[in-house]
C-alpha cells in the first residue's frame, strides 16, 4: 500500500498538491488498515487525509537543503532502471 508514497522534497518543480494529497492519502490507508472507510468512519477517514496533507506542505515548504534539486524524469528513468534490473530474467 505504501508504495506509492514517493520521496516529494527537492523536486523541480516542487510537488504538487494532487502529489502531496496522494502521499496522505497512501499514509492514511496504511495507519488505518482500509483502502476504504466505512461511512462510520469516512469522515475522520477524510478529515485526516485532508490535514495530513495540510502538515505535509508546510514541512515541505520548511525543509531546508544544500542539494540541488532533483529532476523528476531522471528520478522516474533510475526508479525504472533498477525495476528493469530487479525483475530481469536470469
Amino acid at each position: 500500500m505504501c508504495r506509492n508514497i514517493h520521496t516529494l522534497h527537492n523536486f523541480e518543480p516542487a510537488a504538487t498538491d494532487d502529489e502531496v494529497h496522494a502521499a496522505a492519502l497512501q499514509f492514511v490507508r496504511k495507519i488505518s488498515g482500509s483502502t476504504k472507510p466505512s461511512k462510520a468512519n469516512a469522515e475522520a477517514f477524510d478529515r485526516a487525509v485532508i490535514e495530513i496533507a495540510h502538515v505535509t506542505r508546510h514541512l515541505l515548504e520548511d525543509l531546508v537543503t544544500n542539494a540541488p534539486p532533483k529532476n523528476r524524469e531522471i528520478e522516474v528513468a533510475k526508479l525504472k532502471e533498477r525495476s528493469r534490473q530487479r525483475f530481469a530474467q536470469v
